[in-house]
């Protein structure tokens, strides 16, 4: 399960927010996982979950072709956090604190209070909750803690894990842009999805 997220070259670059004042992100305790700080010994299982084509199917860009792209890709990740306006947190499990995912703060704008999400899962890991689990405490920082007043996500129509993942938590479908991204020479539409902090209630 995957849902788009990163900027990319086609994105256009918002304004530039505040630098975080911490060293690194918090780490975010749920059940059964852990959103924490993406170290170089990572590395390998980043490079599993983004060079699987499933997991990429409906994301903007193409599943990673050779391993450097997850080094290039951690370097950017501690980049956008220095910048403050790229949160992303790995995914682990609680019990051996393997990296299987992660979910993502982007185009944060802490004067409009806004940023858009996104999150990917590992195959092997699809079907247990385990991207609504994580994107839970995700919000609970985003609108607590951060404060954030409304977090969007970009969702391609023919992904219905994520939208239902997303739709559960209370995003509503707010707008759909077709052909906005090519992809390995396919076009790809975008549902919108809004979330306000006024909406969000944690599910029990």
């Amino acid at each position: 399960m995957a849902l788009r997220d990163m900027p990319t070259a086609r994105r256009r670059p918002g304004p530039v927010p505040a630098p975080p004042a911490a060293e690194r992100l918090p780490t975010l305790v749920a059940p059964r996982l852990q959103l924490r700080w993406i170290e170089a010994h990572d590395l390998e299982d980043l490079y599993a979950v983004f060079s699987d084509p499933d997991v990429m199917r409906f994301w903007s860009h193409e599943a990673w072709p050779h391993r450097d792209e997850a080094e290039i890709y951690l370097e950017a990740i501690h980049r956008g956090f220095e910048r403050g306006d790229l949160f992303q947190w790995g995914i682990a499990l609680r019990g051996d604190d393997r990296l299987v995912g992660t979910t993502t703060l982007y185009a944060i704008d802490h004067a409009q209070g806004r940023a858009e999400v996104g999150f990917a899962l590992a195959r092997e890991h699809w079907g247990r909750r385990y991207a609504r689990e994580a994107l839970t405490v995700l919000l609970d920082q985003a609108f607590g803690p951060m404060g954030l007043r409304r977090l969007e996500a970009d969702v391609d129509p023919r992904n219905q894990g994520s939208l239902r993942t997303l739709e559960a938590l209370g995003f509503r479908r707010e707008g759909y842009l077709r052909q906005r991204w090519r992809v390995a020479g396919e076009l790809q539409d975008s549902v919108i999805m809004g979330l306000l902090a006024s909406d969000w209630s944690h599910p029990a």
